[in-house]
Order: structure tokens, then sequence, then C-alpha cells
């Protein structure tokens, strides 16, 4: 069974890094975003049934993404004053995915799903 569930573990990953090198660099943060969302729903729901070790799992995955995928990859130079901003905006919700996570409040999740879902549409609206 461990096997499998190795097997199973290898073929995600190529599957996740084939999806990956086929990408523009508009599809990257598209795709950085929509786990975002995913992840945060995700750990909302475990919140509301108590599963503590999957909600933050989940909680851990959209704060890496947002720290080291989102905001890492924002150019500070190129991008002037929208950078700067995004990244103040990356930077609160990363302090409300904690406290959410802190104090058990699917509000703060929902906050920061809310900002995510923003940008995403305008990000979309902006495909090369």
């Amino acid at each position: 069974m461990e096997s499998t569930k190795t097997a199973v573990n290898a073929y995600q990953t190529v599957q996740i890094d084939a999806a990956v090198l086929g990408a523009s660099p508009h599809e990257l943060i598209t795709k950085l975003l929509s786990k975002a969302i995913d992840s945060i729903d995700e750990a909302r729901g475990y919140m509301l049934s108590k599963d503590i070790p999957n909600k933050t799992e989940h909680i851990k995955v959209a704060i890496s993404i947002l720290s080291d995928g989102l905001r890492s990859s924002l150019d500070m130079d190129a991008g002037g004053e929208i950078a700067e901003n995004l990244d103040a905006l990356y930077e609160y919700m990363l302090q409300r995915l904690m406290v959410g996570h802190a104090k058990n409040d699917p509000a703060a999740l929902d906050e920061v799903n809310t900002l995510l879902r923003e940008i995403k549409s305008g990000w979309d609206g902006i495909k090369p």
C-alpha cells in the first residue's frame, strides 16, 4: 500500500512539474493565485470541522504561496507603485492568515480569499 502512495505522489509531482514547466509567467501567477484560493477554502473547511492538522497544512500552503511565490515574484524596480501596493497587500494577507489560524477565525480566511479573488480577477483581465 505504501508503494502505491509513493507512486501516486510521484505521478502528481510529475504532473505539477510538467504544468509549471510549460506555463508562461502569467500562467504561473494565475496558478499560484488559484492554488492559494483553493488552499484557503480547504483550510476553512477543516477549521469548521475542527481538523487542526489539515487546517494547519492548508494554511501553510497558502502562506508559502503568498510569501515565496507571489510576493517574491514582484519586481519592485519595474513594478513601481503597483508592486509596492501588492507587496503591502500580500503582507497584510499573510498577517490575516496567521491571525485566522491562531484564533480559528473563518472570517479572516474569507477576507484573504476575497482579496485574492479580486487580484485574480484583475490578473485574468490582463491576459497577454
